[in-house]
C-alpha cells in the first residue's frame, strides 16, 4: 500500500542562493577547494573551521588569505539559521525559533541536566503525520530541512549557550534527538547525512549511542533506517496499544497497523546491548487505562526494549488532558512487575510550549 507519507516532502527551493556548505562532508570540502586550486588542506580547514570552531562568517576565517575569502564568500554560504526568539523556562531549557534562509521557521530546543546537554532538533517545517495530540501536526507540511538546515540548529543552539567543545572526555557529553517538528523518516536522506556530519570525528564527534531518532511509525522508513551502519537509535512513538483507537490519534496507523509496525521492529537489526525505545504518551481516560497498559505489555513482548511513558503535554485546543499522578504511577507499576524497563518522560520546556508535541511555527 502506498501511501503520501512514502512521497517526498517539498525540498528548499535551490535557487536561494550559495552553496550551503552546512551541508558539506570533508570530502566535499576538500574536493571544492581543489576546484579553486587550493591545497587538500584547506577543505580539511573549512569543515573544522564550521564545525568545530562554529565560525559563520568568512571573516572568522583568518586561516585563509584575504582573495580565497573573497572567493569562496561569493560562492558558498556558511550562515547559521537565524535565531529569532528565545524563551527559557524554569527547569533551565530553552526554545528556538529559527527563521530559515526562505523566511520559514522551526523550532529546537536546548535542555541540560546535570551530567549532559541534550538538543531537541527539527526535521522538516511542520508534519504530515497528522497526530491528533501533537500542536505540529496542526501545521502541515510545509517542506523538508536540509542537512545543513539540521546542522545549524545545532551549531546555533551550542553558540548561544556558549558550550565549548575540547574533544576531551570531560567535555560534558551531548545528547542530539530528533523529536522536534517533522516526521524524520519522511526526511531520512538529509536527516542521515546531518547523522553523519555531527558524528564525524574532524567535526563534534558525536557518538553515534547518543543521537536518537523518534518515527510515528512509519514502517518503510524503520526498515531502510535498518540497512544504515552506523544509525541513530531508534524510538518508536507508539501512544496506543489497540488499533482503533491509535488509528484515531496516529493517522500513519491506517495504513501500518500496530501488527505491521511490530513485525518491522522485530526485523530491525540490533547489537550487543541495543534496544528499541517505545514512547508511550498518556492520555487521560484514554490510553492511560489498565486495558491499555495490558496491550502496550503484548505489544512489547519479544522486543529488545526500554519504555518511556510521557504524560500528555497541554496545548490550545487539543482536546486532551493529562492523567493524575496516581494514574501515572499505576500505569508505571502494571508494566514494571513484568520486568520492563519503564521510565516517565518529564517534558522540559512545558512552560513556554517546547515539550515533546507542543512545536508549532503559526504563519503570520
Amino acid at each position: 500500500m502506498v501511501s503520501a507519507w512514502d512521497q517526498p516532502a517539498p525540498e528548499l527551493n535551490g535557487d536561494l542562493g550559495r552553496s550551503d556548505l552546512l551541508s558539506w562532508s570533508p570530502e566535499e570540502c576538500v574536493n571544492w577547494m581543489r576546484k579553486l586550486g587550493q591545497p587538500d588542506y584547506r577543505g580539511d580547514q573549512l569543515f573544522r573551521g564550521i564545525h568545530q570552531q562554529r565560525w559563520s562568517r568568512w571573516s572568522q576565517f583568518s586561516i585563509f588569505p584575504e582573495d580565497l575569502r573573497t572567493a569562496l564568500a561569493g560562492q558558498g554560504n556558511i550562515d547559521f539559521p537565524v535565531i529569532t526568539l528565545n524563551q527559557s523556562s524554569q527547569d533551565g531549557s530553552t526554545k528556538h525559533v529559527f527563521k530559515l534562509r526562505d523566511g520559514l521557521e522551526v523550532e529546537g530546543v536546548f535542555m541540560p541536566y546535570p551530567n549532559r546537554i541534550t538538543l531537541c532538533l527539527s526535521s522538516q517545517v511542520g508534519c504530515a503525520m497528522g497526530c491528533t495530540f501533537c500542536a505540529t501536526g496542526d501545521m502541515g507540511i510545509k517542506r523538508n530541512l536540509t542537512a545543513g538546515e539540521m546542522i545549524g540548529q545545532v551549531l546555533g543552539m551550542l553558540e548561544h549557550h556558549r558550550y565549548k567543545t575540547t574533544g576531551r572526555p570531560t567535555d560534558t557529553p551531548l545528547n542530539i534527538v530528533f523529536m522536534g517538528m517533522g516526521e524524520p523518516l519522511h526526511n531520512l536522506d538529509h536527516v542521515m547525512k546531518s547523522f553523519h556530519l555531527l558524528s564525524h570525528p574532524k567535526g563534534l564527534g558525536i557518538s553515534a549511542k547518543r543521537i536518537t531518532l523518534s518515527t510515528s511509525g512509519l514502517v518503510p522508513g524503520i526498515d531502510r533506517l535498518g540497512t544504515y551502519s552506523p544509525r541513530p537509535k531508534l524510538a518508536v512513538s507508539l501512544n496506543g496499544s489497540q488499533d482503533d483507537y491509535r488509528s484515531k490519534i496516529m493517522p500513519v496507523n491506517r495504513v501500518w497497523n500496530l501488527s505491521a509496525l511490530k513485525e518491522s521492529i522485530l526485523r530491525f537489526p540490533l547489537g550487543p546491548r541495543e534496544w528499541i525505545t517505545l514512547e508511550y504518551v498518556l492520555l487521560k481516560n484514554i490510553t492511560d487505562r489498565p486495558s491499555d497498559m495490558q496491550g502496550l505489555l503484548r505489544f512489547a513482548h519479544d522486543i529488545p526494549c526500554k519504555i518511556n511513558l510521557i504524560p500528555f503535554n497541554p496545548h490550545e485546543g487539543s482536546g486532551f488532558e493529562t492523567p493524575s499522578e496516581s494514574r501515572i504511577s499505576q500505569c508505571c507499576q502494571i508494566l514494571a512487575q513484568t520486568g520492563l524497563i519503564v521510565s516517565v518522560r518529564r517534558s522540559r520546556g512545558q512552560d513556554i510550549a517546547g515539550a515533546c508535541g507542543q512545536l508549532v511555527r503559526e504563519e503570520d
